[in-house]
């Protein structure tokens, strides 16, 4: 049986201010045991949530109003390095993210050479997850490259590749535009290996001309411009945390 908190607010009360449903709504799904406090199913509808305690309802994480995470999403520019700060002058990730007043760690890195999609967040477990190859993470890229592509290529890259550090397969590959200079093509994988994607393409004979990360697990770039950044909303990070089984 859960030991329920003397203090903070009833559970239902916190459920319903974080945006999942009414209280009433709120009490029928602790009643029916869809909702966890730091990991244990909660029923009783008298039971109490402290500001540091973490909830779940039917496995996804709630934020409350008064939860310090941040998360956020940024649109890295080519020519910046995957770094906060860059001793060589560099520009650097510091200086589009550092207006958020927290110490952010960067989920992974992208080459100065890519653009897209590159998450931050102050949750050095969720970032860690991210990046562990045990959680598989998918990302997707869509990448220009050089020459007209052949129409075996996706099947390949699908098969796997051999690199110098051994075999590497994409999860998705689709061919979308393929002209006698220049081929564009969707990447998803979810191998985390130094410039795999690239090193992917060349090997099959198709040179890197652009390449853009456009998602990290459910969260997508969408529109945001190069430069731009923007914190993820609760829902988004219910989805993320989800994926790593947070």
């Amino acid at each position: 049986m859960v030991e329920m908190a003397q203090e903070g607010e009833r559970l239902q009360k916190v459920m319903a201010n974080a945006g999942v449903a009414s209280r009433r709504v709120c009490e029928k799904l602790i009643a029916s045991g869809r909702v966890k406090v730091n990991g244990t199913v909660v029923r009783e509808l008298g039971s109490r949530a402290l500001p540091t305690d973490i909830i779940h309802v039917d496995n996804r994480r709630i934020f409350t109003e008064n939860d310090e995470h941040l998360t956020v999403a940024f649109h890295k520019p080519e020519g910046v390095v995957s770094t906060m700060d860059d001793p060589e002058g560099r520009p650097a990730l510091g200086e589009y993210v550092g207006h958020y007043g927290q110490r952010l760690y960067h989920v992974g890195r992208l080459d100065i050479a890519t653009e897209g999609l590159l998450l931050l967040t102050n949750d050095g477990e969720l970032a860690h997850r991210l990046t562990h190859p045990s959680y598989e993470v998918q990302k997707t890229y869509v990448a220009t490259v050089k020459g007209k592509m052949h129409r075996g290529i996706p099947n390949l890259m699908r098969k796997g590749i051999e690199l110098e550090d051994g075999l590497a397969k994409a999860d998705k590959f689709i061919l979308m535009e393929s002209q006698d200079e220049l081929s564009l093509v969707q990447i998803t994988i979810h191998m985390g290996r130094n410039r795999i994607v690239r090193r992917m393409l060349e090997e099959a004979g198709y040179p890197v001309v652009r390449l853009v990360r456009t998602s990290v697990g459910p969260i997508d770039l969408g529109d945001m411009r190069p430069g731009k950044s923007r914190p993820l909303n609760s829902k988004e990070l219910a989805e993320l945390m989800h994926t790593v089984g947070l």
